[in-house]
């Protein structure tokens, strides 16, 4: 999700050279070159090694990562706990029955269960219009007909104040309390659940913990589902503090505090792209990692999920071609296979529908439902 950062090596500045003099013997004199530019020249050359050298170690260990057995059989395939995510046409008219019809022809052979249908998004100071999604009673029933089991929550999002002056401040205890009121908004109706992307979260926010132990109490007496979409862990230790001080974008969470989110929430959705890796290979080697750090620390009652990349961009942070369905799905189950192939509460998370190709379908069904 979102070092980087550009090494410009700069020249050095020629030597300033002393003028000639001619003495009275006819000697003539001059002064030495001094050596300042040869020690500035081999400075720049330890500055590039000395970055250049753990990124080709990194990209190294990933591409190894990438490489070894998967589970035979069923082991590291789908558990029915998959999810995807959904855009806002499906609540606000723009879809129309047709479409629930051929959404619901799509969906029924492969392993999803929750579809996270973007509901929002929030206003800065927590409260969600009653005008958000105007049809959601229309797509609930009609799903629930068409897809006997599948859940529909209600995703709501917005950006923190965390890194600039605009946006939501959790901070603020008004604001915490208007989050859980439009929570408690969403389940009135009708939603099997709530979907929270609230961007960026630093890792250790304990405003952030603290609003979703409060909802978990509101959907837990609901008998509703509370998910998250969490950052990434730090593929190094303490590398989000790193990038904190370098960039002003700490970008991963600790371990630690994704367990913390993790033991707060029924469902926890890691967005596994935007990881700025150029090769499929490694990629596919950062997913597994990221699987395996995940699956330590997300207790067993808790749904873990695994972001694949329905969508097709080439920016700063995600290349397209290396960012892809089959390198993630290749990465999860060797994550899964590593670090607990038996475990029941995993899938994936598809992000996104309006994105996604017919290759991107065809690849999850062939690599993950099988």
């Amino acid at each position: 999700m979102r070092g980087r950062g550009e090494l410009r090596e700069e020249g050095s500045r020629p030597a300033e050279a002393d003028e000639t003099s001619t003495g009275s013997g006819g000697e003539s004199g001059g002064a030495k070159p001094r050596r300042r530019p040869h020690r500035i020249r081999w400075a720049a050359i330890g500055l590039v090694l000395a970055l250049l050298l753990p990124l080709l170690a990194t990209q190294i260990a990933l591409r190894l990562n990438y490489t070894g057995p998967i589970a035979e059989g069923t082991g590291a395939t789908t558990r029915h706990r998959d999810a995807i995510w959904l855009g806002h046409a499906w609540v606000d008219g723009r879809k129309s029955d047709a479409d629930i019809t051929a959404l619901a022809r799509r969906l029924r052979t492969t392993g999803i269960r929750d579809l996270y249908v973007h509901a929002g998004p929030l206003e800065h100071d927590g409260t969600l219009p009653a005008s958000a999604h105007p049809r959601a009673g229309h797509l609930i029933t009609a799903v629930h007909r068409e897809l006997p089991g599948v859940r529909v929550q209600a995703w709501l999002g917005d950006v923190l104040a965390t890194e600039g002056p605009d946006g939501m401040r959790l901070e603020r205890p008004a604001t915490r309390a208007a989050v859980v009121r439009s929570a408690r908004q969403v389940l009135d109706a009708g939603f099997d659940g709530v979907h929270f992307d609230l961007e960026p979260v630093h890792s250790g926010d304990r405003h952030y913990l603290d609003l979703l132990g409060t909802l978990h109490g509101l959907t837990g007496a609901r008998h509703a589902v509370l998910s998250v979409a969490s950052h990434q862990i730090d593929p190094l230790p303490g590398l989000h503090a790193v990038a904190g001080v370098v960039t002003g974008h700490p970008k991963w969470w600790s371990q630690a505090f994704f367990g913390q989110v993790a033991r707060r929430v029924d469902q926890i959705a890691v967005m596994s792209y935007d990881t700025m890796q150029q090769w499929r290979s490694t990629y596919g080697g950062y997913v597994a990692q990221q699987t395996s750090l995940a699956l330590e620390v997300t207790p067993p009652t808790t749904d873990l999920l695994m972001g694949l990349p329905f969508f097709h961009e080439n920016r700063f942070g995600h290349r397209g071609a290396a960012e892809t369905v089959p390198a993630a799905v290749r990465g999860v189950r060797l994550g899964l296979t590593r670090t607990d192939v038996d475990r029941q509460r995993f899938g994936v998370a598809l992000y996104v529908d309006f994105a996604a190709t017919e290759a991107d379908w065809r690849a999850y069904r062939r690599d993950w439902v099988g």
